[in-house]
């Protein structure tokens, strides 16, 4: 067991925008970095692995853990649920990992209130033009769908002053750079 307890950084922002590209390399770059696979009642999409990129469940389920206190933070997104394991952050914490959170902006506000030494970092794409372009070359849902994707993502973009940092996915490399930089800048404020 490590004598540094792990810090939190949460990764928010409309989806489509990169989140598990950047979160992706960010991982791969610094072995300390530590991704917290949040429980979801989504279907998997393809390629998706159960309990690598999400722990996939039943909504009684998560609603179990919802009440037994077991979520850091939780919320709906487009009618499915989404949340954190209390536990899994804790424990990685414990050991000393840096832990990053994918998550919406309504759970970005919950770890807010229960961890406020997390870091909050909001990714935003170059324009929503460029952010619907991407989600339509994804090809994994339908029209219909990524309209009310569309209208989420709009709410979201207000919520990016809430963040302590703003970064935006213009190329995904450079992204990934402004982040590290975040991630030593607030490492060194907690050595």
């Amino acid at each position: 067991m490590s004598s540094r307890r792990g810090l939190v950084f949460v990764i928010s922002g409309p989806s489509g925008v990169g989140k598990d590209a950047l979160i992706e390399k960010l991982v791969a770059l610094d072995p300390n970095l530590e991704r917290s696979v949040s429980y979801t009642t989504r279907r998997p999409r393809p390629n998706e692995k159960d309990g690598v990129d999400y722990s996939f469940v039943t909504r009684e389920e998560f609603q179990r853990l919802v009440a037994s206190g077991g979520m850091l933070e939780h919320a709906t997104y487009d009618d499915n649920l989404y949340g954190t394991s209390a536990r899994r952050v804790e424990e990685l914490r414990s050991a000393g990992h840096d832990v990053i959170l994918k998550i919406e902006v309504k759970g970005a506000d919950q770890v807010r209130q229960r961890l406020p030494d997390a870091t909050l970092i909001f990714l935003a794409p170059p324009s929503m033009q460029e952010l619907i372009r991407r989600t339509t070359l994804r090809q994994t849902e339908s029209a219909e769908k990524r309209s009310a994707r569309q209208m989420i993502a709009e709410t979201e973009m207000t919520f990016a002053a809430r963040y302590d940092h703003v970064v935006v996915n213009d190329d995904l490399d450079r992204a990934v750079d402004e982040v590290l930089g975040i991630i030593k800048l607030v490492r060194s404020r907690h050595t």
